[in-house]
């Protein structure tokens, strides 16, 4: 059973009967679920997942007036729930583990995964906001709520960034693309620099998958989930094997040779499959950008669309961050 499962039973058969029984009175203002950190959140865990931070468990969110005068007896009579349910153990929690489930107020919950404590006002809130805090915040289910606050503020964040917003991130995703990938990743194989092409690699697949997202209109999350949830997406996650790929052939050091790297420094060495993959993924994206209008031009080096792609955006504000920003 996978653990977003697991808490839904365990509310429904536990949880849903203590709440009636013992806050009759809040019972329509007890918003109840599972979401925040932990791959259960996200549907992803298996066998491997249950070592740590998994278990019957859910998540109760009140408003901060609810929250003082309940807060503490509702947390109290959760932690008398039984700790066992349906073969599964109670809750194993890791050292940093502690506080993803049991009773929350709503502004607090959000505050601790995203830093404000309902919806974003500005774009200048937006932009500094990471992804993956985002994703976190919401992610799982949401199992009953029938005062809605708690899902507005739910429901304002999914709407995803405002378009500004997402196209500087784009921008700064396109320049990192470039820049570790497209650039640096010949540079160093060139120099025999083999740990710094690694790392030119794991940054262009990091801010490739970010890319991927981003075009989606969808929070990535974690890195430890990013490329699993590429293959959830609809829009280009025939990117995510090619990443595989590319990371399986990382040592391409036989197609480079010190006598020739300096030949001609500015020739694409197609002979290096990790460079035929890079500019392959590219025109993936370029190809999006132009669909989605965001780019005219079809240029595959991404460095060269920044420009045009910031023209896009009408907030001065975005307008004046550096080109990686965002």
């Amino acid at each position: 059973m996978k653990g977003l499962e697991l808490a839904k039973e365990y509310y429904n058969f536990y949880g849903k009967s203590m709440i009636h029984e013992k806050f009759p009175e809040f019972e329509n203002r007890i918003a109840v679920g599972l979401v925040g950190h932990g791959s259960e959140c996200y549907g992803f865990d298996d066998s491997i997942s249950q070592d740590h931070d998994f278990g019957p468990a859910f998540c109760m969110w009140l408003t901060e007036e609810d929250y003082e005068k309940i807060g503490s007896a509702l947390a109290f009579e959760y932690e008398q729930l039984p700790k066992d349910y349906a073969g599964f153990t109670g809750r194993v929690q890791s050292t940093h583990g502690g506080g993803r489930v049991g009773v929350f107020s709503i502004s607090s919950f959000y505050y601790s995964l995203i830093g404000v404590d309902s919806i974003p006002k500005n774009n200048k809130e937006w932009v500094w906001i990471p992804e993956s805090r985002l994703a976190v915040a919401t992610n799982g289910e949401v199992f009953r709520d029938d005062y809605g606050m708690f899902s507005k503020i739910r429901e304002g964040l999914l709407q995803f960034y405002p378009e500004d917003v997402r196209i500087k991130k784009i921008v700064a995703r396109a320049a990192a693309m470039a820049q570790s990938g497209q650039y640096n990743y010949a540079r160093s194989m060139r120099r025999m620099e083999t740990v710094t092409a690694h790392v030119a690699l794991s940054e262009f697949v990091k801010n490739t998958a970010s890319m991927v997202f981003l075009l989606n209109k969808k929070y990535m999350p974690f890195y430890k989930w990013m490329h699993k949830g590429i293959f959830e997406l609809d829009i280009l996650w025939e990117i995510a094997p090619m990443l595989t790929t590319l990371c399986e052939q990382m040592n391409q050091k036989h197609v480079w040779s010190r006598e020739s790297s300096t030949e001609n420094p500015y020739e694409i060495n197609l002979m290096d499959k990790n460079v035929e993959m890079i500019e392959t993924i590219c025109g993936l994206v370029v190809e999006e950008l132009n669909r989605q209008g965001i780019s005219s031009l079809s240029d595959r080096f991404l460095e060269n669309h920044t420009g045009h792609m910031m023209e896009k955006i009408s907030d001065i504000d975005m307008k004046r961050l550096q080109i990686l920003e965002g």
